[in-house]
Protein backbone atom coordinates (compact mmCIF):
# COMPACT_ATOMS: atom_id res chain seq x y z
CA UNK A 1 0.00 0.00 0.00
CA UNK A 2 1.37 3.43 -0.92
CA UNK A 3 1.74 6.05 1.77
CA UNK A 4 0.12 9.48 1.60
CA UNK A 5 0.80 12.56 3.69
CA UNK A 6 -2.90 12.87 4.58
CA UNK A 7 -3.20 9.25 5.73
CA UNK A 8 -3.18 8.89 9.50
CA UNK A 9 -3.88 5.17 9.78
CA UNK A 10 -2.89 2.52 7.26
CA UNK A 11 -3.44 -1.24 7.53
CA UNK A 12 -1.96 -3.88 5.26
CA UNK A 13 -2.50 -7.66 5.48
CA UNK A 14 -3.68 -7.58 9.11
CA UNK A 15 -4.67 -10.91 10.69
CA UNK A 16 -5.56 -12.01 14.20
CA UNK A 17 -6.73 -15.42 15.42
CA UNK A 18 -7.71 -16.83 18.81
CA UNK A 19 -7.73 -20.40 20.05
CA UNK A 20 -11.24 -21.79 20.50
CA UNK A 21 -12.07 -24.03 23.54
CA UNK A 22 -11.63 -27.15 21.40
CA UNK A 23 -8.15 -26.06 20.39
CA UNK A 24 -8.95 -24.90 16.86
CA UNK A 25 -7.60 -21.58 15.59
CA UNK A 26 -10.43 -19.12 15.02
CA UNK A 27 -9.52 -16.21 12.74
CA UNK A 28 -11.29 -13.05 13.88
CA UNK A 29 -9.60 -10.35 11.82
CA UNK A 30 -8.43 -10.51 8.21
CA UNK A 31 -8.11 -6.99 6.82
CA UNK A 32 -6.15 -6.91 3.55
CA UNK A 33 -6.18 -3.12 3.27
CA UNK A 34 -7.67 -0.17 5.12
CA UNK A 35 -6.81 3.50 5.62
CA UNK A 36 -8.14 6.53 7.45
CA UNK A 37 -7.24 10.12 6.70
CA UNK A 38 -6.19 12.61 9.36
CA UNK A 39 -9.25 14.36 10.76
CA UNK A 40 -11.70 11.96 9.07
CA UNK A 41 -14.83 10.60 10.76
CA UNK A 42 -15.73 7.08 9.67
CA UNK A 43 -18.28 4.58 10.97
CA UNK A 44 -17.86 0.84 10.41
CA UNK A 45 -21.12 -1.11 10.33
CA UNK A 46 -21.06 -4.68 11.59
CA UNK A 47 -22.93 -7.16 13.75
CA UNK A 48 -21.87 -8.17 17.24
CA UNK A 49 -19.19 -10.86 17.15
CA UNK A 50 -17.86 -9.81 13.75
CA UNK A 51 -14.45 -8.73 15.05
CA UNK A 52 -14.95 -4.95 15.24
CA UNK A 53 -13.68 -4.63 18.81
CA UNK A 54 -10.69 -6.83 18.02
CA UNK A 55 -9.78 -4.54 15.14
CA UNK A 56 -9.96 -1.46 17.38
CA UNK A 57 -7.83 -3.21 20.01
CA UNK A 58 -5.24 -4.02 17.36
CA UNK A 59 -5.17 -0.42 16.17
CA UNK A 60 -4.83 0.81 19.76
CA UNK A 61 -1.98 -1.61 20.45
CA UNK A 62 -3.91 -3.47 23.16
CA UNK A 63 -3.49 -6.59 21.03
CA UNK A 64 -0.60 -7.54 18.76
CA UNK A 65 -1.47 -8.92 15.30
CA UNK A 66 -0.41 -12.34 14.12
CA UNK A 67 0.65 -10.91 10.76
CA UNK A 68 0.37 -7.67 8.84
CA UNK A 69 1.21 -4.03 9.45
CA UNK A 70 -0.48 -1.13 11.18
CA UNK A 71 1.08 2.21 10.26
CA UNK A 72 0.23 5.34 12.23
CA UNK A 73 1.65 8.52 10.70
CA UNK A 74 4.09 6.24 8.95
CA UNK A 75 5.22 4.47 12.14
CA UNK A 76 4.92 0.67 12.08
CA UNK A 77 3.22 0.44 15.48
CA UNK A 78 2.35 -3.24 14.91
CA UNK A 79 6.06 -3.99 15.28
CA UNK A 80 6.40 -2.26 18.66
CA UNK A 81 6.89 -4.25 21.85
CA UNK A 82 4.21 -4.12 24.53
CA UNK A 83 5.64 -1.25 26.58
CA UNK A 84 6.21 0.88 23.50
CA UNK A 85 2.67 0.16 22.29
CA UNK A 86 1.39 1.33 25.68
CA UNK A 87 3.31 4.59 25.36
CA UNK A 88 2.13 5.03 21.79
CA UNK A 89 -1.50 4.55 22.84
CA UNK A 90 -1.20 7.01 25.72
CA UNK A 91 0.11 9.75 23.45
CA UNK A 92 -1.87 9.15 20.25
CA UNK A 93 -5.10 7.21 20.82
CA UNK A 94 -8.29 8.07 22.67
CA UNK A 95 -10.64 5.14 23.33
CA UNK A 96 -14.34 5.40 24.17
CA UNK A 97 -15.58 2.06 25.48
CA UNK A 98 -19.20 0.91 25.46
CA UNK A 99 -19.03 0.31 29.22
CA UNK A 100 -17.18 3.64 29.81
CA UNK A 101 -14.56 2.01 32.14
CA UNK A 102 -14.59 4.92 34.60
CA UNK A 103 -12.87 4.53 37.97
CA UNK A 104 -15.72 4.53 40.46
CA UNK A 105 -13.73 5.83 43.43
CA UNK A 106 -12.62 8.99 41.62
CA UNK A 107 -14.38 12.20 40.62
CA UNK A 108 -15.08 13.24 37.04
CA UNK A 109 -12.09 15.57 37.11
CA UNK A 110 -9.84 12.91 38.63
CA UNK A 111 -10.87 10.37 35.97
CA UNK A 112 -9.77 12.79 33.25
CA UNK A 113 -6.57 13.76 35.07
CA UNK A 114 -5.66 10.09 35.58
CA UNK A 115 -6.07 9.58 31.84
CA UNK A 116 -3.57 12.39 31.33
CA UNK A 117 -1.05 10.77 33.69
CA UNK A 118 -0.27 8.12 31.07
CA UNK A 119 0.55 10.74 28.44
CA UNK A 120 1.85 14.30 28.73
CA UNK A 121 0.97 14.65 32.42
CA UNK A 122 -1.85 16.31 34.33
CA UNK A 123 -3.18 19.61 32.98
CA UNK A 124 -5.95 20.79 35.32
CA UNK A 125 -7.08 23.66 33.11
CA UNK A 126 -7.37 21.50 30.00
CA UNK A 127 -9.16 18.76 31.95
CA UNK A 128 -11.69 21.26 33.28
CA UNK A 129 -12.15 22.72 29.79
CA UNK A 130 -12.84 19.24 28.38
CA UNK A 131 -15.48 18.61 31.03
CA UNK A 132 -16.97 22.00 30.25
CA UNK A 133 -16.98 21.09 26.55
CA UNK A 134 -19.08 18.00 27.32
CA UNK A 135 -21.44 19.95 29.57
CA UNK A 136 -20.18 18.81 32.97
CA UNK A 137 -18.64 22.00 34.35
CA UNK A 138 -21.00 21.72 37.34
CA UNK A 139 -20.11 18.07 38.01
CA UNK A 140 -16.32 18.16 38.36
CA UNK A 141 -16.33 16.68 41.87
CA UNK A 142 -19.08 14.12 41.26
CA UNK A 143 -18.22 10.42 41.22
CA UNK A 144 -19.60 8.13 38.47
CA UNK A 145 -22.23 6.68 40.82
CA UNK A 146 -23.63 10.20 41.27
CA UNK A 147 -24.08 10.69 37.52
CA UNK A 148 -26.65 9.50 35.02
CA UNK A 149 -25.56 6.99 32.38
CA UNK A 150 -25.46 9.76 29.79
CA UNK A 151 -23.30 11.93 32.05
CA UNK A 152 -20.89 9.04 32.65
CA UNK A 153 -20.55 8.68 28.91
CA UNK A 154 -19.65 12.37 28.69
CA UNK A 155 -16.85 11.84 31.20
CA UNK A 156 -15.60 8.98 29.04
CA UNK A 157 -15.54 11.30 26.01
CA UNK A 158 -13.58 13.94 27.93
CA UNK A 159 -11.12 11.31 29.15
CA UNK A 160 -10.62 9.99 25.60
CA UNK A 161 -9.56 13.48 24.51
CA UNK A 162 -7.39 14.14 27.58
CA UNK A 163 -4.04 13.58 25.86
CA UNK A 164 -5.00 15.43 22.67
CA UNK A 165 -5.02 12.22 20.59
CA UNK A 166 -4.75 12.21 16.83
CA UNK A 167 -7.28 9.35 16.65
CA UNK A 168 -10.33 8.51 18.77
CA UNK A 169 -11.66 4.94 18.64
CA UNK A 170 -15.29 4.47 19.69
CA UNK A 171 -16.61 0.96 20.34
CA UNK A 172 -20.44 0.95 20.29
CA UNK A 173 -20.22 4.13 22.39
CA UNK A 174 -23.98 4.67 22.61
CA UNK A 175 -24.90 1.04 23.29
CA UNK A 176 -25.85 1.71 26.93
CA UNK A 177 -27.85 4.86 26.24
CA UNK A 178 -31.50 5.39 25.38
CA UNK A 179 -32.34 6.77 21.94
CA UNK A 180 -32.52 10.44 22.95
CA UNK A 181 -29.23 10.35 24.85
CA UNK A 182 -27.66 8.26 22.10
CA UNK A 183 -28.26 10.94 19.47
CA UNK A 184 -26.97 13.69 21.77
CA UNK A 185 -23.91 11.68 22.81
CA UNK A 186 -22.91 10.88 19.24
CA UNK A 187 -23.24 14.52 18.22
CA UNK A 188 -21.07 15.41 21.21
CA UNK A 189 -18.39 12.86 20.32
CA UNK A 190 -18.20 14.07 16.74
CA UNK A 191 -18.08 17.75 17.68
CA UNK A 192 -15.48 17.16 20.40
CA UNK A 193 -13.26 15.32 17.92
CA UNK A 194 -13.62 18.14 15.39
CA UNK A 195 -12.79 20.82 17.95
CA UNK A 196 -9.70 18.91 19.08
CA UNK A 197 -8.51 17.96 15.59
CA UNK A 198 -8.85 14.21 16.17
CA UNK A 199 -9.91 11.66 13.59
CA UNK A 200 -12.78 9.38 14.66
CA UNK A 201 -13.22 5.69 13.90
CA UNK A 202 -16.50 4.37 15.32
CA UNK A 203 -17.91 0.85 15.13
CA UNK A 204 -21.59 0.05 15.62
CA UNK A 205 -24.39 -2.28 14.63
CA UNK A 206 -27.05 0.41 15.24
CA UNK A 207 -28.52 1.72 11.98
CA UNK A 208 -29.63 4.99 13.59
CA UNK A 209 -26.11 5.67 14.85
CA UNK A 210 -24.62 4.80 11.48
CA UNK A 211 -27.17 7.03 9.74
CA UNK A 212 -25.64 10.11 11.38
CA UNK A 213 -22.36 9.62 9.48
CA UNK A 214 -21.70 10.81 5.95
CA UNK A 215 -18.95 8.23 5.61
CA UNK A 216 -19.78 4.61 6.54
CA UNK A 217 -18.32 1.30 5.44
CA UNK A 218 -19.53 -2.27 5.77
CA UNK A 219 -17.12 -3.98 8.15
CA UNK A 220 -17.74 -7.37 6.49
CA UNK A 221 -16.24 -6.00 3.27
CA UNK A 222 -13.15 -4.78 5.11
CA UNK A 223 -12.76 -7.80 7.36
CA UNK A 224 -12.78 -10.79 5.05
CA UNK A 225 -13.76 -13.57 7.43
CA UNK A 226 -17.07 -15.23 8.19
CA UNK A 227 -19.06 -13.87 11.17
CA UNK A 228 -18.11 -15.72 14.34
CA UNK A 229 -20.18 -16.63 17.37
CA UNK A 230 -17.67 -15.80 20.10
CA UNK A 231 -17.71 -12.42 21.89
CA UNK A 232 -14.80 -10.29 20.70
Amino acid sequence: MKTNDSVLLQIDGLQKSFIAPGGASNRIVNVPEFSLAAGAQLALAGESGSGKTTLLNLIAGILKPDTGRILFNGMAVSEFGESRRDRFRAHNIGYIFQTFNLLQGYTCLENVLLGMSFGQGADHMFAENLLKLVGLEGRLQYRPSQLSTGQQQRVAVARALANRPKLVLADEPTGNLDRKNSVAALALIREACRENGAALLLVSHDSEVLGQFDDTQDFAKINQVATVEVPV
